[in-house]
């Protein structure tokens, strides 16, 4: 073991041997562009033993062409080099939609050198020679930084929109086999369409899955396709380059970025505009994205999880969802029983709401008694597990279940009756929630965890 000038502690072949203060980062991906050719051989083999994946270019047009073909989350550009130089590329990088990480590194530096790297967008900058530690710390701050912004905007997202329920709850024989399923479908890359009326869990499967499978420790990403304006859709998931369009002032990073390595959740994927629906399926064919502006395309590795609580065959039939896009999804499905075909599950479901809610509103849980409890099991929960949630968080409250609180509109039909069709059963309750509300679309479209155009639409059907 000698120690070099240079290169720091190097090894019997003159290699840096790895230090403990550098962790392993096999999940990453790097590209080193320098037109000497000893230090891209030399960066590529002091990477490649911490990174999943390293890749080197003599020049910037070759850098462009590996930009092109594969994800790269840091980029290490010598700022010297034949044609284009490395500060020229990186403001091309920036203005057509690269979000990753750039180090820059030059034998030649002034202050407007300096100045040019950082008005570019490098994220960092170094003289050469440089010790092999000054970069591999200079890599690990990007990288950290990197992390820490996905996931506070992951994390940001998840308070915004917290699930009803967090866990699969339930003894049915219905939630086992949903169980073998996820167990099954989670180690593989395969698309999933989870279907299932509104309320019964889409999201805490989709988020099943991803906890089992391979990319558990990388973003889950959910998105409600329903509740973001057609226009801004595009901007939403692929993101934007500065001046893309108009009051567009600065880039802006698509949700398939902050998936990347992980799992974007469409739900309501059936309120897809048809020109979004293009889109999305030349992204998911191709495993490349355009951000809005952009004239590059940058490859993306993202599961894709869709959900929606109509029959997507119908919407396909009737002209509204593209065909192919349909069977892109539809790889593997999973049908979402409602809870009133499992029946088994109330009392666990209540159960976990009551121990989840009393301990966020800081008051005791109540007791289930048994009259409360046979009109649980015979109530059809049209609202599905959102609606339970509602009923124990309404009851927490007022500190017992109030009277009438599952209301019999529902129940089995007395002999001699009609029975009381699903959507009935859908309209009185959703007439109920806009009546406790005065009316307002809004803040009914809020509780009832749908689109206000979904709203919109039944109330048109409904002539309400």
């Amino acid at each position: 073991m000698s120690t070099s000038p240079y290169l720091g502690q190097v090894d019997a072949s003159g290699m840096p041997t790895a230090s403990s203060e550098f962790g392993s980062w096999q999940q990453y991906a790097i590209l080193v562009i320098d037109d000497e050719g000893g230090m891209r051989n030399f960066l590529g083999r002091a990477l490649s033993s911490r990174c999943g994946a390293v890749k080197t270019a003599a020049s910037a047009e070759d850098g462009a062409r590996l930009v092109e073909e594969q994800h790269f989350d840091l980029i290490i550009l010598d700022v010297s080099l034949p044609g284009k130089s490395g500060i020229e590329w990186l403001h091309e990088l920036r203005h057509t939609g690269f979000y990753g990480d750039v180090i820059l590194i030059t034998a030649f530096a002034d202050m407007e050198t300096a100045i040019g790297a950082l008005r570019a967008g490098a994220t960092d900058f170094i003289l050469k020679p440089f010790r092999i530690d000054q970069l591999l710390n200079a890599i690990g701050r990007c990288f950290d930084r990197a992390h820490l912004a996905r996931e506070n905007f992951v994390l940001r997202r998840a308070m915004a929109d917290l699930s009803e329920v967090t866990e699969l709850v339930g003894e049915s024989s219905a939630m086992a086999e949903m169980r073998a399923m996820i167990n099954r479908l989670a180690p593989l890359p395969t698309t999933v369409l989870i279907s299932g009326e509104s309320g019964t869990g889409k999201e805490v499967v989709a988020r099943a899955l991803h906890n089992h499978s391979p990319r558990a420790s990388q973003p889950f990403v959910p998105v409600n396709c329903g509740a973001i304006a057609a226009e801004l859709m595009e901007s939403e998931l692929f993101g934007h380059v500065k001046g893309a369009f108009t009051g567009s002032s600065g880039e802006r990073k698509g949700l398939f970025f902050y998936a990347q390595g992980g799992t974007l959740f469409l739900d309501e994927v059936g309120e897809l505009p048809l020109a979004m629906q293009t889109k999305l399926l030349r992204a998911l064919e191709e495993k490349k994205i355009r951000p809005v502006g952009s004239e590059r395309e940058i490859p993306v590795d993202v599961r894709i999880i869709a959900a929606t609580n109509r029959k997507l065959s119908s919407a396909v039939h009737s002209g509204h969802f593209r065909a192919d896009l349909f069977y892109r999804l539809d790889v593997m499905s999973i049908l979402i029983p409602p809870l009133r075909e499992r029946r088994d599950d109330v009392l666990p479901l209540a159960r976990h709401f009551m121990g989840q809610l009393s301990a966020q509103l800081g008051v005791p849980p109540i007791t289930i008694c048994d009259d409360i409890l046979q009109a649980m099991r015979v109530y059809a929960w049209p609202g599905n597990a959102r609606e339970l949630r509602n009923l124990i968080e309404r009851s927490l409250i007022l500190g017992k279940f109030p009277i009438g609180c599952v209301s019999p509109v529902s129940a089995p039909a007395l002999p001699g009756q009609a029975p009381v069709t699903l959507e009935e059963v859908e309209k009185q309750h959703i007439l109920r929630v806009l009546d406790s509300v005065s009316g307002n679309k809004s803040e009914a479209a809020r509780l009832l965890d749908i689109s206000r155009k979904t709203l919109e639409r039944k109330c048109t059907v409904w002539q309400i």
